[in-house]
């Protein structure tokens, strides 16, 4: 598929066009339906189109469709700012700005770090991604494709392994790897942040050791680094409970937000502690479209509809039937590449390896295009490629769930 004015260097996973959906279902230019296992990555937490969203898109519309809130605040973005803080489950006030996006979200976090700390060194972990921007680039634990042909990246940035039962990676080796660092590399005292995700997205839905979580913030705390926790893609509802970190035992100092934060709409933010946030001089945060009134209507009428009661449930029956799914896979050894189960409550990953043990990739593009044929969109993650990432709507209705699920445990079993 190619698009003679769209840029080569853009990628589709997918070659098929498509034209409308509705909560866990697409259509194409034919009108072939798929089930998406996708979710824009990451961002239809409620679905496509979830009707108490588009009607708050509707009626902002029809009031204000843009100011840029630097210029003259806007009820939307004030409304919305403080439902999002009031949302946020740590023991501080929270205070915060909004942006375009995640990676927009990160540059403003480092910002705000620089200003704070007077430092720059940024550690970051092994197989990371905070987005596609020159410094977020520096920040991802992966050179291809993103760092390639880039050139000298902004820095100092360090990165570690990162600890989790899912890649076989344990707090002490982190730890140990640590303190090389603050041997060989970098002294501590000249560190700025941490960066990390409480659970690892492009990474492979890799859950992060709740006991390296618990050492790295007290380290935090005892060197006065500040910790800044990525959930933009493990944020609202995910893994189950608003945000991963709470899962963890720990509160971050700066928490990066995007994707499913306002039902598809361009929309991020970065909050966390006051002293942060209010670290710059006036003037140096903000944003032409940060913070635009129609997102911000879609982001209140998001929050409308994710409490803690819908979120609870959506995930019983999420995780309930993908788990039964997967521990039957397994029972009936459904294909010698089914790998592993990483990650947390609804933000899961199956692994595909070789019987030798290696990344299945070669089986990875041909599962890929299969349940494509056959219905069901998919997406790739993990250093290999070789992990499915599981990202379907957490509305998704039992029976379109389950007719996923037998679509792609059909497509498992054919795999060769």
């Amino acid at each position: 598929m190619a698009f003679p004015s769209v840029s080569n260097s853009i990628s589709f996973v997918h070659p098929v066009s498509l034209t409308h959906g509705k909560n866990a279902e697409v259509w194409d230019v034919d009108g072939k339906r798929y089930i998406d296992f996708v979710g824009g990555i990451g961002v239809l937490n409620l679905g496509h189109c979830h009707p108490q969203i588009v009607a708050a898109i509707c009626e902002q519309a029809q009031r204000l469709t843009h100011y840029a809130f630097n210029a003259a605040p806007h009820v939307p973005y004030q409304q919305f700012i403080e439902r999002l803080a009031a949302f946020i489950p740590v023991s501080y006030p929270v205070s915060g700005m909004l942006t375009n996006s995640g990676a927009e979200a990160a540059e403003n976090a480092l910002k705000i770090v620089r200003g704070h700390a007077g430092k720059t060194a940024v550690i970051a972990f092994d197989g990371a991604f905070h987005g596609r921007t020159l410094a977020t680039l520096n920040l991802n634990g992966k050179v291809a494709p993103y760092k390639q042909k880039v050139g000298v990246l902004p820095g100092p940035v360090f990165h570690v392994p990162y600890p989790s039962v899912d890649n076989g990676v344990s707090a002490e080796e982190a730890f140990k790897a640590l303190d090389r660092l603050f041997s060989v590399e970098i002294d501590i005292d000249e560190v700025a942040c941490f960066i990390i995700e409480p659970v690892q997205g492009e990474g492979g839905f890799l859950a992060l050791d709740p006991l390296f979580a618990k050492a790295l913030r007290k380290l935090c705390d005892d060197k006065g680094i500040v910790l800044i926790v990525d959930e933009i893609q493990s944020g609202f509802g995910r893994t189950g409970e608003r945000f991963a970190f709470s899962r963890l035992g720990i509160e971050p100092d700066l928490l990066l937000l995007g994707k499913s934060i306002a039902g598809g709409v361009p929309l991020g933010a970065v909050v966390g502690r006051k002293s942060l946030m209010d670290t710059l001089p006036k003037g140096g945060l903000g944003g032409t479209y940060s913070g635009n009134p129609i997102a911000c209507a879609a982001g209140s009428a998001t929050l409308d509809v994710m409490t803690d009661a819908n979120l609870s449930a959506w995930n019983e029956q999420y995780s309930s039937t993908l788990l039964a799914r997967y521990e039957r896979w397994q029972t009936e050894k459904v294909s010698p590449y089914l790998g592993r189960l990483t990650g947390v409550g609804a933000m899961r990953g199956i692994e595909l390896i070789t019987p030798e043990g290696k990344p299945a990739t070669a089986q990875m593009a041909q599962l890929l295009q299969m349940a494509r044929e056959h219905g069901l969109l998919l997406m790739p993650s993990g250093k290999s490629r070789h992990i499915i990432r599981l990202l379907a709507p957490l509305t998704i209705e039992p029976e379109v769930l389950n007719e996923g699920l037998d679509i792609l445990e059909a497509c498992l079993r054919a795999l060769d």
